[in-house]
């Protein structure tokens, strides 16, 4: 039975990712719990905000020795959103530097426009095919908040893109690892298909 634990270190976005899962009939908790994250099927970690206020939450407030050892020895399927996304890289630029989990060999820069934030509905340009994907079809328009990306050593881990002024990262998978750097649980129809192709395929 796929169990889900969403990773709560204070995340504004930590309920409505709660009532998406829920929506698609799979059961979900929120907590911070060594046992929870040991004992469920898959793990979210939500993110709005700034990546240095995130980090410092998630270093604080989260068991990293039990969720590395989780997701990087025992391959169990994690996917972070947006900032939480974006913290699994080594480090960001926002608002000064600061160092990430260092998961994805990487680095978050700031996004080349002279309008941000990247707010609302864009488009994501498949690059790789994945599990993920499943279903989108013509249907590959998501809901962005975002005024940084990341920028991965290895660019054969993007397996999607989407352009606002510059093109950049929107998707990223390494192995059991999936970052998403638009909010599924704003994105309505595609949001639910992608989040529900994560929670129902082994990676």
């Amino acid at each position: 039975m796929i169990k889900v634990c969403i990773l709560d270190y204070g995340s504004g976005n930590v309920a409505s990712v709660y009532n998406l899962i829920k929506f698609l009939n799979f059961d979900c908790v929120i907590s911070n719990e060594s046992n929870v994250i040991k004992n469920s099927t898959h793990l979210v970690l939500p993110g709005v905000g700034a990546f240095g206020a995130s980090i410092e939450k998630i270093k604080k407030n989260i068991p990293i020795k039990e969720l590395e050892n989780q997701v990087l020895k025992k391959n169990k399927p994690f996917l972070g959103i947006c900032v939480g996304m974006q913290v699994l890289t080594e480090s960001s630029e926002e608002f000064g530097y600061h160092e990430g989990l260092g998961w994805i060999k990487g680095k978050v820069k700031k996004i080349k426009s002279k309008t941000l934030p990247h707010i609302g509905w864009n488009e994501i340009v498949i690059k790789k095919e994945s599990k993920i994907f499943t279903g989108l079809n013509n249907s590959k328009d998501f809901y962005f908040v975002n005024s940084f990306h990341c920028n991965l050593n290895d660019k054969n881990l993007v397996i999607a893109e989407t352009e606002y002024e510059e093109v950049f990262c929107s998707v990223f998978q390494k192995e059991n690892i999936i970052g998403v750097q638009f909010h599924p649980e704003k994105s309505q129809k595609t949001g639910q298909i992608l989040l529900k192709n994560f929670l129902s395929t082994k990676f």
